[in-house]
């Protein structure tokens, strides 16, 4: 085994640091852009809540963190967020909460069991599964109303799009970007696995 096979799970695991803070700090940041700009466009003449493109986001983090620090803290990091999304955004808590709470389970439900064998796929399919279940729900709680739902949906799958593109040139320059964890969802001792 070589030093750089020994350092790898360190790497791994900084970097699942680095990806579970920013996903907590996507819930952050949709509170903030929706009660500070409200309704914005996302193209096709439609609008959404200025969190759509944060939400959007999340999932992708999601999933990443997952694939660095293991399903027992991605599920830790879904249960930070859902509190952070309740202590935020009091006019949005119960809303924000509810929505962020199941779509991430719906992206952990779908992309679990894909992970492994079409990893690019796991991505796009779990983001989906997960922004249209936080588009239902939040925009149900939230405004009583599903009026901002092809805003919603259009918003986030721009923001599953850019993920994804970004995630296929880093595999195509670094020949390999998808799971970091072994066969039974937590961190492998060594490294990278496909």
């Amino acid at each position: 085994m070589s030093t750089s096979d020994l350092a790898a799970p360190r790497t791994s695991r900084r970097v699942g640091l680095v990806l579970a803070a920013c996903y907590v700090a996507t819930v952050l940041l949709a509170n903030y852009a929706i009660t500070t700009f409200g309704a914005v466009p996302v193209g096709f003449g439609l609008v959404a809540p200025a969190g759509v493109y944060f939400a959007g986001l999340a999932f992708t983090l999601r999933d990443l963190t997952q694939d660095h620090l293991g399903k027992r803290a991605v599920l830790a990091a879904i249960v930070i967020g859902t509190l952070l999304s309740a202590l935020i955004s009091p006019q949005f808590a119960l809303a924000s909460a509810a929505a962020f709470l199941l779509s991430e389970l719906a992206d952990f439900a779908v992309y679990t069991p894909l992970r492994k064998r079409r990893w690019l796929t796991a991505v796009v399919l779990s983001n989906i599964a997960g922004f249209i279940v936080d588009s239902l729900i939040f925009l149900w709680l939230a405004f009583n109303s599903l009026a901002f739902l092809p805003g919603q949906l259009v918003g986030k799958a721009w923001m599953t799009a850019a993920a994804v593109l970004v995630l296929a040139l880093l595999r195509r320059r670094r020949g390999h970007v998808g799971p970091t964890v072994s066969s039974g969802g937590e961190p492998s001792a060594v490294g990278r696995q496909g």
